[in-house]
């Protein structure tokens, strides 16, 4: 495969970073993860968006346009022969002496990660996790190069791909999955974890959001135990290259995935057109 570095589309075993880049150092750095369908990344600008927000609480000084960014990725998925794929988006502070530093970085690292999009699952079984969600590092969680939380969350889950952990925060309330946010549907109503319970502020999830408000689908964000989400009606995850994945616990398949169903259909329609949820009609 061919990854983007710094301007230039290489072959991935000819990438190179420097030991000074304060990526490597001390884990500075954002990623941004999307799919791209038919040749196009769904949701580009809201990634993005988040994105810029988060560089500025990190001071890492970069910008970006619509327009270069697909030139980027249209290159790059020229060059990988793809039409569907994963895209990690990855930017790391850059090169400074060791030490912590307090100023602002201005020459970042940029590096673009694509492979096939792989299919959607169809199901998979929930667990709750006996490691509990870190807080974040700082006033909110970024998606950022601090991964360590969910690595140890992975291992203790297991290498099956059929399943999805659920931390829970120290306190025990319910908080996000590995790689995902979570939802579940009581009496049709749709319930998930609240922000200030620590976990990221999902660009799906802010998708699945938006598309219930706009259907007029009542939710409700709050702090909520284990036992809300065995009891519901339905449960599911969510994330940008998954999108909406129904979850069942201890073998017991929900019947109604109604809630469900009709997001999956959101996406459906929505995917190959969309480059941010305000768009939603």
């Amino acid at each position: 495969m061919f990854i983007y570095v710094n301007g230039d589309i290489i072959h991935r075993e000819e990438a190179r970073i420097s030991p000074y880049d304060h990526g490597y150092l001390y884990g500075l750095g954002l990623f941004e993860t999307f799919a791209v369908v038919d040749g196009h990344p769904f949701l580009l600008d809201d990634h993005f968006q988040r994105l810029q927000r988060g560089l500025a609480v990190l001071d890492i000084q970069w910008t970006y346009s619509r327009e270069a960014v697909l030139t980027i990725l249209q290159s790059l998925l020229k060059k990988n022969g793809l039409t569907n794929a994963y895209v990690r988006w990855n930017i790391s502070a850059g090169i400074e002496d060791i030490g912590l530093y307090t100023g602002k970085y201005s020459q970042p690292s940029v590096i673009v990660f694509v492979k096939p999009l792989p299919n959607r699952p169809l199901e998979k079984k929930a667990e709750f996790l006996q490691l509990r969600r870190n807080t974040p590092e700082g006033s909110e969680r970024l998606k950022s190069h601090h991964y360590l939380n969910n690595l140890l969350a992975k291992r203790e889950l297991g290498s099956s791909g059929d399943k999805e952990g659920i931390f829970l925060t120290e306190e025990g309330f319910v908080a996000e999955g590995i790689v995902s946010n979570v939802f579940w549907v009581r009496d049709r109503i749709v319930y998930t974890p609240d922000l200030a319970t620590g976990i990221l502020s999902g660009i799906t999830r802010q998708f699945v959001l938006k598309q219930l408000n706009h259907w007029g689908v009542r939710y409700e964000e709050g702090f909520f135990l284990p036992s809300d989400v065995k009891e519901a009606d339905e449960v599911f995850m969510t994330n940008s290259i998954q999108e909406i994945v129904p979850l069942y616990f201890d073998g017991q398949r929900k019947g109604d995935r109604f809630i469900t169903t009709q997001l999956q259909g959101s996406f459906e329609k929505n995917r190959r057109r969309l480059w941010s949820s305000d768009e939603l009609k």
